[in-house]
């Protein structure tokens, strides 16, 4: 009994001596909980949002749509409707004539409902003696499905805990051995080290990426609705951004428990706030300046632009903007704060 109750002290205290640990077995679920109780708070019933075609007959509705307190209706032309349907930011598209038309598509619960309380409020309007007569179009819109919406946020994802795992632990593994002592003493600029974990991190999207999507193509039929080229340069800059964070989150570790303590905690906001699973702009807009501002949320943005919207690289300009910032700042603070012991 003395050897089994020593045993039973020394893996407790053990246990207790490993940060990483005890973050995900105490911290991570209380983080989670707090991240996805302010993204799923409960709110009092919104309006749904609808889009009316701008320059169709169906702007003389707006008055009586706003009227209803059901409906929050905008008028957008006829391009940016369509791409407001397709990203969801809208639920149901009105255009037409003395016919209302209704767009929308019929896979999603919120068209379906939007589409009945919208005509509601139109027949409402209309007093019940005459009723408006209306026509609706189903459509499918490319890249609206859930599926076509989190393989971009996997990327990321993805990208993100290779960059950080994969040029940390390597990094405070050779410092540990003391190899990294060793290549001090060569003619070697510490520029040039750094810059070859990055360098390196590189060659293995090769193998990271290209799977993912053809995967995604081949069993969910996934497309990717803008450029190949562009996407992939949107991909390589937020490699480099965080293979950047990693360097600079093993800069001074000189353990693996201290190293992954570290980044865990740069990790943990962008896992819960950067939308991944579920769209960033759920959460509270006082907090969405800083969720804006992190490298993940720009990225996987960058890449749903270009993904799932199928707009140029240009669109994607305030994201990539944030990534190069990002990495930037982390590779110089990397190579000036880098230690080799």
């Amino acid at each position: 009994m003395t050897a089994l109750r020593e045993l039973t002290l020394t893996r407790i205290r053990d246990f207790l001596r490993e940060p990483e640990a005890l973050f995900w077995t105490f911290a991570f679920p209380i983080l989670m909980a707090l991240g996805l109780g302010l993204a799923f708070r409960e709110e009092p019933a919104q309006p749904v949002p609808v889009a009316i075609e701008q320059g169709s007959a169906v702007e003389k509705l707006l008055p009586a749509l706003d009227a209803s307190g059901n409906v929050d209706a905008v008028v957008l032309p006829p391009a940016d409707a369509a791409r407001a349907l397709r990203k969801g930011e809208v639920s149901l598209v009105l255009t037409g004539g003395d016919t209302v038309v209704y767009r929308y598509d019929p896979t999603r619960p919120e068209s379906r409902t939007a589409r009945l309380v919208v005509d509601a409020a139109i027949q409402s309007a209309a007093g019940g003696t005459r009723p408006v007569p209306v026509a609706q179009v189903e459509e499918r819109q490319p890249g609206s499905r859930y599926i076509d919406w989190v393989i971009p946020g996997l990327i990321g994802l993805n990208l993100m805990s290779t960059g950080l795992w994969g040029i940390g632990f390597g990094i405070v593994t050779m410092r540990s051995k003391k190899q990294l002592k060793r290549l001090v003493a060569t003619p070697m600029r510490r520029s040039d080290f750094l810059l070859a974990q990055v360098l390196a991190r590189l060659v293995f999207l090769l193998l990271e990426v290209p799977p993912i999507l053809l995967f995604a193509w081949a069993i969910f039929g996934v497309r990717v609705e803008g450029s190949l080229l562009a996407l992939t340069l949107v991909i390589l800059l937020g490699a480099m951004t965080f293979a950047g964070i990693g360097l600079l989150a093993s800069s001074r570790a000189r353990t693996i428990e201290g190293v992954s303590g570290i980044m865990n905690v740069v990790m943990l906001p962008m896992f819960i706030f950067s939308g991944v699973f579920f769209s960033s702009n759920r959460f509270p807009d006082p907090i969405q300046p800083f969720i804006q501002l992190l490298p993940l949320t720009a990225l996987n943005d960058a890449m749903r632009t270009i993904y799932n919207d199928g707009l140029a690289l240009s669109a994607a300009t305030p994201d990539l903007l944030i990534l190069m910032g990002w990495s930037v700042l982390s590779f110089g603070i990397a190579l000036r704060l880098f230690r080799w012991r």
